[in-house]
Protein backbone atom coordinates (compact mmCIF):
# COMPACT_ATOMS: atom_id res chain seq x y z
CA UNK A 1 0.00 0.00 0.00
CA UNK A 2 1.85 3.39 -1.04
CA UNK A 3 1.83 6.16 1.71
CA UNK A 4 -0.50 9.06 1.36
CA UNK A 5 1.15 12.29 -0.24
CA UNK A 6 -0.73 15.72 -0.08
CA UNK A 7 0.50 17.91 -2.95
CA UNK A 8 -0.19 21.49 -2.73
CA UNK A 9 -1.00 23.99 -5.38
CA UNK A 10 -1.83 27.75 -5.39
CA UNK A 11 -2.63 29.64 -8.29
CA UNK A 12 -4.25 33.17 -8.88
CA UNK A 13 -4.61 34.62 -12.60
CA UNK A 14 -2.69 31.98 -13.67
CA UNK A 15 -1.85 31.45 -17.51
CA UNK A 16 -4.70 28.83 -18.89
CA UNK A 17 -2.26 26.80 -20.88
CA UNK A 18 0.08 26.80 -17.68
CA UNK A 19 -2.01 25.45 -15.23
CA UNK A 20 -3.48 22.73 -17.67
CA UNK A 21 -0.11 21.16 -18.38
CA UNK A 22 1.00 21.52 -14.94
CA UNK A 23 -2.29 20.00 -13.12
CA UNK A 24 -2.01 17.29 -16.02
CA UNK A 25 1.80 16.46 -15.19
CA UNK A 26 0.39 15.83 -11.53
CA UNK A 27 -2.55 13.63 -12.20
CA UNK A 28 0.01 11.65 -14.73
CA UNK A 29 2.30 10.93 -12.17
CA UNK A 30 3.54 7.15 -11.71
CA UNK A 31 2.80 7.49 -7.95
CA UNK A 32 -0.84 7.38 -8.01
CA UNK A 33 -1.73 7.98 -3.91
CA UNK A 34 -1.72 11.36 -3.17
CA UNK A 35 -4.62 14.19 -2.80
CA UNK A 36 -4.38 17.48 -4.98
CA UNK A 37 -5.10 20.47 -2.87
CA UNK A 38 -5.51 23.66 -4.87
CA UNK A 39 -6.41 27.07 -3.31
CA UNK A 40 -7.35 29.80 -5.43
CA UNK A 41 -5.99 33.18 -4.05
CA UNK A 42 -9.55 35.29 -5.52
CA UNK A 43 -8.32 35.05 -9.20
CA UNK A 44 -9.95 37.92 -11.07
CA UNK A 45 -10.02 35.96 -14.17
CA UNK A 46 -12.68 33.82 -13.89
CA UNK A 47 -11.63 31.20 -16.56
CA UNK A 48 -8.97 30.18 -14.04
CA UNK A 49 -12.14 28.95 -12.01
CA UNK A 50 -13.56 27.65 -14.30
CA UNK A 51 -10.62 25.01 -15.09
CA UNK A 52 -9.75 24.57 -11.47
CA UNK A 53 -13.51 23.16 -10.91
CA UNK A 54 -13.26 21.09 -14.74
CA UNK A 55 -10.22 19.42 -13.21
CA UNK A 56 -11.93 18.53 -9.59
CA UNK A 57 -15.07 16.96 -11.23
CA UNK A 58 -12.24 15.13 -13.28
CA UNK A 59 -10.48 13.34 -11.08
CA UNK A 60 -11.53 12.76 -7.40
CA UNK A 61 -8.28 13.15 -5.87
CA UNK A 62 -8.58 16.82 -6.14
CA UNK A 63 -9.33 19.12 -3.69
CA UNK A 64 -10.36 22.51 -4.63
CA UNK A 65 -10.75 25.77 -2.46
CA UNK A 66 -11.29 29.57 -3.29
CA UNK A 67 -10.30 32.42 -1.32
CA UNK A 68 -12.64 35.24 -0.50
CA UNK A 69 -10.35 37.52 -0.90
CA UNK A 70 -6.52 37.24 -1.52
CA UNK A 71 -4.50 36.23 1.25
CA UNK A 72 -1.18 36.86 -1.01
CA UNK A 73 1.42 34.11 -2.09
CA UNK A 74 2.79 33.10 1.20
CA UNK A 75 -0.22 33.13 3.15
CA UNK A 76 -2.15 30.81 0.78
CA UNK A 77 0.55 28.59 1.47
CA UNK A 78 -0.13 28.38 4.75
CA UNK A 79 -3.40 28.16 4.27
CA UNK A 80 -2.91 24.75 2.00
CA UNK A 81 -0.92 23.73 4.99
CA UNK A 82 -3.30 23.86 6.98
CA UNK A 83 -5.73 21.53 4.92
CA UNK A 84 -2.94 18.59 4.42
CA UNK A 85 -3.24 15.55 6.55
CA UNK A 86 -0.60 13.39 4.74
CA UNK A 87 2.76 11.95 6.35
CA UNK A 88 4.47 13.37 3.44
CA UNK A 89 4.12 16.83 1.77
CA UNK A 90 4.93 18.32 -1.31
CA UNK A 91 4.50 22.05 -2.90
CA UNK A 92 3.45 22.96 -6.06
CA UNK A 93 4.17 26.16 -8.80
CA UNK A 94 0.92 26.65 -11.14
CA UNK A 95 2.90 27.12 -13.80
CA UNK A 96 5.92 24.35 -13.85
CA UNK A 97 5.59 20.77 -15.97
CA UNK A 98 6.47 17.75 -13.18
CA UNK A 99 7.90 14.96 -15.07
CA UNK A 100 6.45 12.05 -14.61
CA UNK A 101 8.35 10.12 -11.83
CA UNK A 102 9.00 13.31 -9.48
CA UNK A 103 6.94 12.14 -6.80
CA UNK A 104 7.69 8.31 -7.17
CA UNK A 105 11.99 9.10 -6.75
CA UNK A 106 11.24 12.01 -4.35
CA UNK A 107 9.27 9.60 -1.62
CA UNK A 108 11.76 6.55 -2.53
CA UNK A 109 15.11 8.88 -1.65
CA UNK A 110 13.74 10.75 1.00
CA UNK A 111 12.79 6.92 3.02
CA UNK A 112 16.00 5.64 1.95
CA UNK A 113 17.82 8.38 3.36
CA UNK A 114 15.74 8.72 6.26
CA UNK A 115 15.90 12.71 6.12
CA UNK A 116 12.72 14.40 6.53
CA UNK A 117 13.36 16.50 3.20
CA UNK A 118 14.20 16.23 -0.16
CA UNK A 119 14.80 18.34 -3.16
CA UNK A 120 16.08 18.00 -6.34
CA UNK A 121 17.08 19.53 -9.39
CA UNK A 122 15.10 20.86 -12.31
CA UNK A 123 15.27 21.89 -15.94
CA UNK A 124 14.87 25.42 -16.65
CA UNK A 125 11.87 26.28 -19.47
CA UNK A 126 10.83 29.48 -20.86
CA UNK A 127 7.33 30.72 -21.72
CA UNK A 128 6.93 28.27 -24.79
CA UNK A 129 8.42 25.64 -22.79
CA UNK A 130 11.67 25.19 -24.40
CA UNK A 131 15.02 23.86 -21.67
CA UNK A 132 17.07 27.21 -21.38
CA UNK A 133 19.04 25.57 -18.70
CA UNK A 134 19.36 21.67 -18.36
CA UNK A 135 20.47 22.32 -14.23
CA UNK A 136 18.67 24.56 -12.28
CA UNK A 137 20.97 23.89 -8.84
CA UNK A 138 24.06 24.67 -11.24
CA UNK A 139 22.88 27.37 -13.11
CA UNK A 140 21.94 29.62 -9.65
CA UNK A 141 25.04 27.45 -8.00
CA UNK A 142 22.57 26.31 -5.21
CA UNK A 143 24.06 23.90 -2.50
CA UNK A 144 24.20 19.89 -2.70
CA UNK A 145 23.15 19.06 0.92
CA UNK A 146 23.20 15.70 1.90
CA UNK A 147 24.79 13.78 4.34
CA UNK A 148 28.35 14.18 3.28
CA UNK A 149 28.70 17.88 3.14
CA UNK A 150 25.83 19.25 5.21
CA UNK A 151 26.84 22.72 6.85
CA UNK A 152 23.86 22.94 9.09
CA UNK A 153 24.77 27.14 8.89
CA UNK A 154 23.57 26.96 5.64
CA UNK A 155 19.78 26.51 5.86
CA UNK A 156 19.79 29.29 8.67
CA UNK A 157 22.25 31.64 5.98
CA UNK A 158 20.29 31.64 2.20
CA UNK A 159 17.68 29.87 0.80
CA UNK A 160 18.79 26.22 -0.26
CA UNK A 161 15.55 24.76 -2.25
CA UNK A 162 12.97 26.05 -4.31
CA UNK A 163 9.43 24.94 -2.96
CA UNK A 164 8.09 22.88 -6.01
CA UNK A 165 11.29 20.42 -5.89
CA UNK A 166 10.67 19.64 -2.21
CA UNK A 167 8.89 16.77 -0.69
CA UNK A 168 8.32 16.96 3.19
CA UNK A 169 7.33 14.87 5.98
CA UNK A 170 4.42 15.89 8.29
CA UNK A 171 6.74 16.71 11.06
CA UNK A 172 7.93 19.38 8.91
CA UNK A 173 4.40 20.77 8.26
CA UNK A 174 3.33 20.37 11.96
CA UNK A 175 5.93 23.08 13.29
CA UNK A 176 5.57 25.40 10.14
CA UNK A 177 2.44 25.96 11.09
CA UNK A 178 1.03 28.79 11.89
CA UNK A 179 3.50 30.83 10.14
CA UNK A 180 5.14 33.60 12.37
CA UNK A 181 4.85 37.05 11.51
CA UNK A 182 8.28 37.09 9.77
CA UNK A 183 7.46 34.53 7.67
CA UNK A 184 8.39 35.52 3.76
CA UNK A 185 9.51 32.12 2.42
CA UNK A 186 7.52 28.99 2.93
CA UNK A 187 9.75 26.85 1.16
CA UNK A 188 12.83 28.06 3.09
CA UNK A 189 11.28 27.79 6.57
CA UNK A 190 10.67 24.14 5.67
CA UNK A 191 14.21 23.32 4.53
CA UNK A 192 15.49 25.04 8.05
CA UNK A 193 13.22 22.96 10.16
CA UNK A 194 14.10 19.47 8.39
CA UNK A 195 17.84 20.61 8.38
CA UNK A 196 16.87 20.77 12.23
CA UNK A 197 14.98 17.33 12.30
CA UNK A 198 16.54 14.38 10.72
CA UNK A 199 18.18 16.67 7.82
CA UNK A 200 17.99 16.74 3.96
CA UNK A 201 18.88 15.39 0.58
CA UNK A 202 19.56 16.77 -2.37
CA UNK A 203 18.26 14.41 -5.87
CA UNK A 204 21.13 16.05 -8.08
CA UNK A 205 18.67 14.71 -10.85
CA UNK A 206 15.83 17.31 -12.83
CA UNK A 207 12.31 15.75 -11.88
CA UNK A 208 11.06 19.00 -13.07
CA UNK A 209 10.18 21.50 -15.54
CA UNK A 210 10.82 25.09 -13.75
CA UNK A 211 9.33 27.45 -16.12
CA UNK A 212 10.66 31.31 -16.03
CA UNK A 213 8.75 33.89 -17.50
CA UNK A 214 7.97 37.81 -17.45
CA UNK A 215 5.44 37.50 -14.50
CA UNK A 216 8.52 35.87 -12.62
CA UNK A 217 9.85 38.14 -10.14
CA UNK A 218 13.49 37.46 -8.72
CA UNK A 219 13.02 33.30 -8.03
CA UNK A 220 14.20 32.17 -11.85
CA UNK A 221 16.52 35.14 -12.82
CA UNK A 222 19.89 35.62 -12.28
CA UNK A 223 21.99 38.20 -10.73
CA UNK A 224 22.34 40.22 -14.70
CA UNK A 225 19.14 39.82 -15.49
CA UNK A 226 17.81 41.22 -12.03
CA UNK A 227 20.06 44.47 -12.22
CA UNK A 228 18.94 44.80 -15.64
CA UNK A 229 15.22 44.79 -14.39
CA UNK A 230 16.33 46.91 -11.80
CA UNK A 231 18.22 49.96 -13.86
CA UNK A 232 15.26 49.66 -15.99
CA UNK A 233 12.89 50.29 -13.19
CA UNK A 234 15.13 52.73 -11.17
CA UNK A 235 18.02 54.23 -12.99
CA UNK A 236 21.58 53.46 -12.57
CA UNK A 237 22.76 56.36 -10.07
CA UNK A 238 25.20 55.10 -7.06
CA UNK A 239 21.74 56.39 -4.95
CA UNK A 240 19.78 53.39 -7.26
CA UNK A 241 22.13 51.07 -6.44
CA UNK A 242 22.44 51.38 -3.05
CA UNK A 243 18.97 50.97 -2.69
CA UNK A 244 19.01 47.85 -4.85
CA UNK A 245 21.76 45.98 -2.17
CA UNK A 246 19.60 47.24 0.44
CA UNK A 247 17.05 45.51 -0.79
CA UNK A 248 18.59 42.21 -1.68
CA UNK A 249 20.43 42.63 1.92
CA UNK A 250 18.07 43.43 4.06
CA UNK A 251 14.41 41.93 2.45
CA UNK A 252 15.98 38.96 1.18
CA UNK A 253 19.42 38.01 3.12
CA UNK A 254 18.69 39.46 6.60
CA UNK A 255 14.90 38.87 6.37
CA UNK A 256 15.29 35.20 5.59
CA UNK A 257 17.62 34.96 8.83
CA UNK A 258 15.37 36.71 11.45
CA UNK A 259 12.60 34.25 9.78
CA UNK A 260 14.29 31.04 10.41
CA UNK A 261 15.09 32.79 14.18
CA UNK A 262 11.39 32.81 14.98
CA UNK A 263 11.26 29.23 13.78
CA UNK A 264 14.23 27.81 16.19
CA UNK A 265 12.89 29.18 19.45
CA UNK A 266 9.60 26.93 18.34
CA UNK A 267 11.99 24.03 17.75
CA UNK A 268 14.01 24.79 21.03
CA UNK A 269 17.54 23.66 19.88
CA UNK A 270 19.95 26.14 21.05
CA UNK A 271 23.00 24.03 19.14
CA UNK A 272 23.84 26.95 16.34
CA UNK A 273 21.97 29.48 18.26
CA UNK A 274 25.09 31.86 19.19
CA UNK A 275 26.50 30.90 15.61
CA UNK A 276 22.86 32.21 14.46
CA UNK A 277 22.96 35.01 15.94
CA UNK A 278 26.19 36.18 14.48
CA UNK A 279 24.94 35.79 11.01
CA UNK A 280 22.04 38.08 11.84
CA UNK A 281 24.67 40.40 13.38
CA UNK A 282 26.89 39.90 9.87
CA UNK A 283 24.05 41.20 7.63
CA UNK A 284 23.32 43.75 9.70
CA UNK A 285 26.80 45.39 9.43
CA UNK A 286 26.85 44.66 6.10
CA UNK A 287 23.93 46.74 4.70
CA UNK A 288 25.18 49.63 7.03
CA UNK A 289 28.78 50.05 4.90
CA UNK A 290 28.28 52.09 2.04
CA UNK A 291 31.90 51.88 0.73
CA UNK A 292 33.51 48.65 2.01
CA UNK A 293 33.28 46.00 4.89
CA UNK A 294 36.08 44.76 5.83
CA UNK A 295 34.76 41.32 7.34
CA UNK A 296 34.33 39.59 4.75
CA UNK A 297 36.04 36.15 6.11
CA UNK A 298 32.54 35.78 7.90
CA UNK A 299 31.34 35.01 3.97
CA UNK A 300 33.12 32.29 4.27
CA UNK A 301 32.00 30.86 7.49
CA UNK A 302 28.03 31.75 7.16
CA UNK A 303 27.57 31.58 3.17
CA UNK A 304 30.21 29.60 1.51
CA UNK A 305 29.77 25.69 -0.06
CA UNK A 306 31.55 23.74 -2.50
CA UNK A 307 30.63 24.34 -6.31
CA UNK A 308 29.92 28.11 -5.95
CA UNK A 309 32.02 29.06 -8.78
CA UNK A 310 31.20 32.46 -9.91
CA UNK A 311 28.49 32.85 -6.72
CA UNK A 312 30.73 34.01 -4.05
CA UNK A 313 32.49 36.72 -6.24
CA UNK A 314 29.44 38.13 -7.21
CA UNK A 315 28.29 37.80 -3.41
CA UNK A 316 31.16 39.13 -1.67
CA UNK A 317 31.11 42.44 -3.91
CA UNK A 318 27.56 42.90 -3.02
CA UNK A 319 27.91 42.23 0.65
CA UNK A 320 31.84 43.72 1.05
CA UNK A 321 32.48 45.92 -1.39
CA UNK A 322 29.64 48.31 -2.66
CA UNK A 323 31.64 50.89 -4.03
CA UNK A 324 33.47 48.67 -6.60
CA UNK A 325 30.53 46.40 -7.48
CA UNK A 326 28.49 49.62 -7.83
CA UNK A 327 30.95 50.19 -11.24
CA UNK A 328 30.08 46.54 -12.36
CA UNK A 329 26.20 47.63 -11.83
CA UNK A 330 26.70 50.26 -14.59
CA UNK A 331 28.56 48.06 -17.42
CA UNK A 332 26.14 45.39 -17.08
CA UNK A 333 23.17 45.12 -19.64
Amino acid sequence: MEDKIDILLTTYNTKIEYLRMQIDSILNQTYKNFELIISDDCSTNQEVKEVLKEYEKKDNRIKLYFQEKNLGYTKNFEFVLTKSNANYICFSDHDDIWYSNKVEKSIKILKEKNVDLVYCDAKQIDEKGNVIQESYLKYKNMPIINEKNNKKILSFSRHIAIGCSQMFTRQVKDIMIPFTENTIAHDWISVYIADRLKGIYCIQEPLLGYRLHSNNAFGGRNLKQNIKKWKEENGNTYKSYLKYRHKVIVETYLAGVLMCKDYSLKLKNNELENLENEVIEYYKKSQKHKIVYWNFIKYFKYLYFKGMKKRKIKEIMILHFPLISYFIYLILN
